[in-house]
């Protein structure tokens, strides 16, 4: 059949909307993002809790977002449904220095749990507090063993290149069969022992510090 000049037309303007489609951002035929830099490690079991939960472990993955970045955790292995508590901290293992709480970490019936946090999270992650020291500071939490300090030392840029994990309370540790000894690593500063921690890493070359900002 001879085609019309109308019907010659309307193959050219359909084909174009397709090809325009095809072509249109969001599509299968877009350039995809450059992979972002990214920094992934394991946390280990703290000596305290080798005993009690010994197939606790937790995976980490870093990902630079340009300002910040985003940290996600994994954790397994550990009792269920229990709270936990989640630090940046200077050192690994007790005394840990100087310390940052990012947040809880919940586990479900199965003993596995995940949370995502925004933040510094790379070589470029400190704490610093311009002298001179004794400077004042709010106290919200005044009771229980270890009360808000009232006032602030100094001290120059101190890199805070490790993680740690708390039990939230000494009771859900001593349920896991772990020591029921009271820390200040939770919200309320009424935490049980450290059950993970970054002492795979050395101890003034945390993982944090593997990922430039």
């Amino acid at each position: 059949m001879k085609r019309t000049n109308w019907m010659k037309k309307l193959t050219v303007v359909v084909g174009t909307i397709a090809l325009a489609g095809l072509a249109s951002p969001g599509t299968t035929l877009a350039k995809p993002d450059k992979k972002k830099p990214h920094n992934d490690f394991d946390m280990v079991v703290s000596a305290g809790a080798r005993s009690c939960a010994p197939n606790a472990q937790a995976d980490v993955r870093v990902v630079s977002l340009g300002p910040v970045e985003r940290m996600d955790v994994d954790v397994s292995g550990l009792p269920p449904d229990t709270e936990f508590d989640f630090f940046v901290i200077q050192l690994p293992t007790a005394p840990f220095g100087l310390a940052w709480y990012q947040g809880d970490i919940e586990t479900d019936d199965q003993g596995e749990g995940h949370q995502s946090f925004r933040g510094r999270f790379s070589s470029e992650t400190f704490i610093v507090a311009q002298p001179p020291g004794n400077q004042p500071a709010p106290v919200i939490h005044d009771q229980g063993p270890f009360p808000d300090a009232n006032s602030s030392p100094a001290t120059e840029p101190i890199h805070t290149l490790h993680l740690g994990l708390w039990f939230g309370s000494p009771e859900a540790a001593a349920a896991a069969g772990c020591a029921n000894t009271a820390t200040r690593f939770s919200g309320d500063h009424d935490a049980g022992i450290q059950v993970l921690n970054t002492s795979n890493f050395p101890t003034l070359a945390g993982p944090l510090g593997n990922l430039a900002p």
